[in-house]
């Protein structure tokens, strides 16, 4: 045939020069394929795959491996697991403590008040702070049941602010552990079981802030030796409950929180217990003897007020700060070292004493029987006396 016979389309008979896709991509490679030619391609992928890895490895290496918590998205499952483990303790400390804590309700002439007390016996005794039954007419317990019981008071220590009370041993009744308060160290995990606000069994949390702290109670209260500061809340009735170590022995029993000198309110975190070691040594002896027979206090045996200038002017005195003797114990510690009544003492040892508070904070430091040197004033005239300290009489309520 003549003319142009060309076509844009390809014969039947013939292929395309480029191979097409296989439609499966796990297809094999037929076997006359150069595979030379994919050598670039794999060597890519590779080097691609390295790289990945590499960044993975130094991604990781800033973050530890585990599934994070999303509360703490730094904890590893190691910390996860220690935290669990430390909440079981709580929890299992908490369990074993709160039934041997007890609500005080104290009936008085001016309404009513309420406290914590701590089961420490099983012939149902119950210790808590002189403060919360003080000036009680009817004193009242109620357990962890819920169960309500009248309570007798057994005898009270004002100056170490506890109490010791008396209910109907139940059957079973819980007791706690004393524990020892000589081992408490600071940082260590505390937590405080009582009643605040009349909210009953609550249990806070927190570390000792400090030891032996001396604290007063304000005037005309008691001054505490070696108190331990916590910062788990304590709240109005938290007084005479347990403070506890991890191990679920009491190692002391809150008192009060310290108050905020510009708002006259409790300071939040700030709490002291009176130590477990001090209420084994009291508690025993009221129990027995329904008072305290031996104090373990050092005492100078005088009632004093603070000089003030006006008195100083009215009786021609060369000083006008110090301590005014008005009365000596008959055979005290003072009396027999030479000190009477209308002596102003200005120091003991070298401590500047003003306040009978002075006083009271250093000779917590002594022992009944050990020596201190006291500085007075008597008709203007300076002198000085070794007095062998005498033992501190606790009143009775």
């Amino acid at each position: 045939m003549s003319g142009s016979n060309h076509s844009d389309e390809t014969p039947d008979h013939e292929q395309p020069t480029e191979p097409t896709r296989p439609a499966d991509y796990g297809q094999p490679i037929p076997e006359h394929h150069d595979r030379r030619r994919n050598w670039p391609f794999f060597a890519g992928v590779l080097a691609g795959v390295f790289l990945v890895c590499v960044l993975a490895a130094l991604l990781l290496s800033q973050r530890p491996l585990g599934v994070l918590n999303p509360a703490n998205p730094q904890a590893t499952p190691t910390q996860q697991g220690a935290n669990i483990q430390i909440d079981q303790i709580r929890r299992k400390v908490a369990d074993s403590v709160k039934p041997t804590i007890v609500q005080i309700n104290v009936k008085t002439s001016s309404g009513g008040s309420l406290g914590s007390g701590i089961i420490i016996d099983r012939r149902g005794y119950v210790v808590t702070n002189n403060h919360v039954v003080e000036n009680g007419q009817n004193v009242e317990v109620q357990l962890a049941s819920g169960e309500h019981l009248p309570a007798q008071i057994r005898g009270t220590d004002p100056t170490d602010d506890l109490a010791v009370l008396q209910i109907k041993p139940t059957r079973n009744m819980p007791i706690a552990t004393l524990g020892d308060s000589s081992r408490v160290y600071v940082g260590e995990t505390v937590m405080a079981i009582g009643n605040p606000l009349g909210i009953t069994q609550t249990v806070t949390s927190g570390i000792v802030s400090a030891l032996n702290r001396i604290v007063s109670e304000g005037s005309g209260g008691a001054v505490l030796p070696d108190t331990i500061q916590t910062d788990a809340a304590i709240n109005p009735g938290n007084s005479g409950g347990a403070l506890v170590d991890m191990n679920g022995n009491v190692v002391g029993v809150p008192t009060l929180a310290a108050i905020d000198p510009e708002f006259k309110t409790p300071a939040s975190g700030v709490g002291f217990a009176i130590p477990a070691n001090r209420v084994k040594f009291i508690v025993p002896q009221i129990i027995k003897d329904g008072r305290v027979t031996n104090s373990g206090r050092a005492a100078l045996g005088i009632t004093a007020l603070p000089l003030t200038p006006f008195i100083a002017q009215q009786r021609n005195l060369s000083v006008t700060k110090g301590l005014l003797v008005a009365e000596v114990q008959a055979g005290g510690a003072a009396e027999q070292a030479g000190i009477q009544p209308g002596d102003v003492i200005t120091q003991i040892d070298n401590v500047s004493v003003e306040q009978n508070e002075d006083v009271s904070h250093y000779l917590l430091t002594k022992k009944p029987g050990d020596k201190v040197t006291v500085r007075y004033v008597r008709d203007n005239n300076r002198a000085t006396a070794l007095v062998a300290l005498g033992e501190l009489q606790i009143p009775t309520t």
